[in-house]
């Protein structure tokens, strides 16, 4: 094989807010984690319902939304890239954690199945993979009519 893939999928719901912060630069930084259940029978018959968590730090216009729209318990689907980070804890102790890098993000709702402002989703992507490079679309963009009504006019169209 010629290459590689580092590539990673989840659908999991929020178990806090996402912190914040802005860099000296002005780069923003969303961290916070979600959960992934995973549910099987076992040979005796019992549901068991197996609960993994996952760090997921996202950079820029991602970073923004999630500081305006996201919040804990919301459903969210994360595309993005496995990290492997070392650090050195307050003991001295050297840690390791992976974390995902989100390069794109669906709001999928909140525990009641309702997402903010009422829409039905929304999908935001970084437009490179490199964290200074993301770009969110801007809440103060206005929808079409056309597309707002759910009108299905294909007489606008340009082809």
């Amino acid at each position: 094989m010629a290459g590689s893939v580092n590539k990673v999928i989840l659908i999991g719901n929020l178990g806090s807010d996402p912190e914040v912060r802005y860099l000296e630069s002005g780069s923003a930084v969303a961290k916070f984690n979600i959960a992934t259940t995973e549910s099987y029978t076992n040979k005796s018959g019992e549901r068991v319902d197996n609960t993994e968590w996952h760090r997921i730090e996202l950079w820029e216009g991602l970073a923004k939304v999630a500081e305006k729209y996201l919040k804990k318990g919301n459903q969210v689907y994360i595309e993005g890239r496995i990290r492997t980070d070392s650090w050195t804890d307050k003991e001295g102790q050297q840690r390791t954690g992976v974390t995902i890098r989100a390069n794109s993000m669906t709001l999928l709702g909140g525990p009641s199945g309702s997402t903010p402002g009422g829409e039905s989703s929304g999908g935001y992507q970084q437009q490179n993979q490199q964290p200074r490079a993301a770009q969110a679309p801007r809440s103060s963009d206005p929808i079409p009519p056309s597309l707002a009504s759910g009108s299905n006019d294909d007489d606008d169209l340009p082809f």
